[in-house]
């Protein structure tokens, strides 16, 4: 990463690449898929997003974070609220995603699928 004056913008976008799961590393260092942040004319640091299904463990984990508790622990309610929260977000376009998503919940693919269901219909 590069001089002093650009430290506030890396602190402001930092909150957003964590968020994300995302990396920062130094603009020389970027690959042909990350992603070079300019600012005032100069590249001030590269974002290295993470694989689809890496972001999904990522969102389940912050989710048990604001949760305060295992999602498996929650009850019915709330975890048919967190299932439509990761719908929203994408989360079961990912490969395995009702697969990682049941078993976060402590339940089966087949309970998801009737929340996904319960969703679609009201």
């Amino acid at each position: 990463m590069t001089g002093a004056g650009d430290e506030s913008f890396i602190a402001a976008v930092k909150p957003l690449v964590d968020a994300m799961g995302g990396d920062l590393l130094p603009p020389d260092e970027a690959g042909p898929d990350d992603v070079v942040l300019t600012w005032e004319g100069a590249d001030v640091v590269a974002v290295r997003l993470p694989q689809l299904a890496d972001s999904l463990d990522h969102i389940l984990a912050a989710m048990e974070r604001r949760k305060g508790m295992p999602l498996a622990d929650l009850d019915r309610k709330a975890k048919q609220e967190v299932v439509r929260v990761l719908e929203a977000r994408g989360a079961f376009s990912v490969r395995h995603g009702v697969e990682t998503v049941a078993g976060a919940l402590g339940v089966s693919r087949f309970t998801v699928y009737n929340y996904l269901n319960r969703e679609k219909q009201g």
